[in-house]
């Protein structure tokens, strides 16, 4: 049993609270530690009843029974402490009181709850970082795993035992740790292929340093799986390809060329586009007339609204009757309960545009015609007209004029349709956009392949600009496309024997396949003298046209005429 002296030697050399009675409970013993739970001072303290302060408190009783009590919660006023209690005796031996030894727990208290915060808060962000899809790895300043989260393991394989407090290389299967990089260089990384993990997976990986206060304190990495990002590109895709069947993709921006030819073309769709008229495209195969329509389109006061392509030749005559107009409810065998809704009722309020419509039969033309006159259909089995306003763009690579003079297409409807035509020019009437429209598609095919070609040699680029054409852009496409194919991974500019042999034209074949100028001889009986005139002239100056790659003054000069008369005939038949 301790003497009292060395309590109080003892409490000093702690610096902890001390505070003791005699044998008449007074207090004996307080330091300034003691009395700051008091709030007074130890000279005000000492002399004092025990219980006046502390009331009930047990160490009269420690006293008397000589026992020991360690570490017993108390509370002093409002505040919390820790107490152990000891009897001490005098120099003879004798119990003479007794002492309490007080730590106040109210900083405990706060601490305790502040770790308890802080756990609150780890556990919180442990599950934010596990409920994201990203992988997530955190490295700590010493260049050791620190944290991953579950989609790290789906990703990787690799587990918390198998990363945590090892090297950043641990995961990798190929490549190089853009944590000790980022570690190294205290900036970010973004986009680094690698593969990680046993599967070898492919991933693009993010790191960025972590600082706090202005102190490194690790690396934190984000991977995203290729495949994932791949699968998502082709859902991206496809609904590109949805949603291309209701709005429009392009404008005239799009459309790539410089030539006098193209620019006149864009400029009559331009002017065309801000008025309601029916559009009629004329042009070879692949000049790309759905481009056309989509700008004319985006470039109306009707670009809010759908956008329907309708390919005519796609279709058989009754299916394609029923997809323009729709049908009701037992209008045939195998129809749907209900009906359905037509093409030309889905536009309305937007644009609709006929591809290929010189392929329609005359019944449809007939229908077609009700449409463009009276802005009305009627379904498939009905007898109710329904209003639509839809605006109509039609287009064509069929000699229209030809076929109306067979019998093959209707002359009301030809005039319907042929409000304001548009003739786009074919590719080889235009050669001096070849080199834009190559360095275009380049850009387009590295994307789409993931290559990085950076151009053509002047000499694969001769061969692509004299020749024919007969495909026009779509065949440009599609040997731009194998060229490319036959490259090597690390070559970068397209040769001459990268591309594949491309035919000489016939010397027999006419350019003009859609605009051939008909003879008197055939047609005479099929057409009044003047109807027929017209039509020749008309012919005349377009093949005219053509031959001169669109130069108005030299194709005056080839039909000797004066310029002033030439543009007087442009403007009576509607070429202007």
């Amino acid at each position: 049993m301790f003497r009292r002296r060395e309590f109080e030697q003892m409490a000093a050399e702690l610096n902890q609270a001390i505070i003791g009675i005699n044998l008449l409970n007074e207090i004996v013993i307080c330091n300034s530690l003691a009395a700051r739970f008091f709030e007074l001072t130890p000279e005000e303290i000492l002399g004092k009843d025990l219980w006046q302060l502390m009331p009930d408190d047990p160490l009269p009783y420690i006293r008397e029974s000589q026992t020991v009590e360690f570490n017993k919660f108390s509370r002093i006023g409002n505040k919390m402490v820790i107490a152990s209690r000891i009897p001490f005796q005098d120099d003879q031996g004798r119990v003479i009181g007794a002492i309490a030894l007080l730590q106040d727990m109210t900083e405990y208290e706060e601490l305790k709850a502040k770790v308890n915060s802080l756990q609150e808060l780890r556990i919180l962000l442990t599950a934010i970082i596990d409920s994201t899809q990203d992988a997530i790895s955190v490295v700590d300043e010493n260049g050791l795993g620190f944290l991953i989260n579950q989609a790290y393991t789906r990703l990787t394989g690799f587990t918390a035992e198998e990363v945590i407090g090892k090297p950043p290389t641990v995961d990798i299967a190929e490549g190089e740790s853009m944590h000790i990089e980022v570690a190294k260089t205290r900036q970010p990384v973004k986009g680094v292929l690698m593969k990680v993990g046993p599967k070898r997976k492919e991933v693009i990986v993010n790191v960025a340093p972590i600082i706090i206060s202005g102190q490194f304190r690790g690396t934190v990495g984000v991977l995203h799986d290729i495949s994932e990002i791949h699968k998502l590109s082709e859902e991206l895709e496809r609904a590109k390809r949805i949603i291309r069947h209701l709005e429009a993709k392009y404008t005239f921006s799009d459309i790539i060329g410089e030539s006098e030819a193209i620019k006149a073309s864009i400029g009559q769709a331009g002017r065309a586009a801000v008025t309601p008229a029916t559009v009629l495209l004329r042009g070879e195969s692949g000049t790309g007339k759905e481009l056309f329509a989509h700008a004319i389109h985006r470039a109306s006061d009707r670009q809010k609204g759908q956008f329907i392509r309708v390919n005519c030749a796609a279709l058989a005559d009754n299916l394609l009757e029923s997809e323009l107009f729709g049908y009701v409810e037992g209008a045939f065998t195998g129809a749907k309960r209900g009906g359905k809704i037509g093409l030309f009722e889905e536009a309305n309020g937007g644009t609709i545009f006929l591809d290929e419509i010189g392929e329609i039969s005359l019944n449809l033309q007939a229908k077609l015609l009700r449409v463009l006159q009276e802005r009305e259909i009627v379904k498939v089995g009905d007898n109710r007209p329904f209003n639509v306003d839809v605006r109509v763009i039609a287009a064509t690579n069929a000699n229209l004029e030809a076929e109306l003079r067979a019998g093959r297409f209707r002359e009301d409807l030809y005039y319907r349709l042929n409000v304001v035509p548009v003739i786009i020019p074919p590719l080889r009437q235009r050669r001096e956009d070849i080199p834009l429209l190559v360095h275009h598609l380049i850009a387009s095919f590295n994307q789409e392949y993931g290559r990085c070609v950076e151009g053509i040699s002047q000499e694969a680029l001769q061969i692509l600009v004299g020749y024919h054409w007969p495909g026009n852009v779509r065949e440009l496409e599609n040997i731009l496309g194998r060229a490319i194919i036959n490259m090597r991974i690390n070559e970068t500019v397209i040769e001459s024997h990268h591309l594949p042999v491309l035919a000489l034209p016939s010397v027999n074949t006419s350019e003009f396949r859609f605009l051939d100028i008909p003879t008197p001889a055939s047609s005479e009986e099929e057409a009044g003298f003047e109807a027929l005139q017209r039509q020749w002239e008309r012919d005349l100056l377009l093949a005219t046209l053509q031959r001169t790659e669109g130069n108005k003054t030299k194709a005056a000069k080839l039909l000797k005429m004066s310029i002033r008369n030439f543009y007087y005939k442009l403007e009576r038949h509607a070429l202007i």
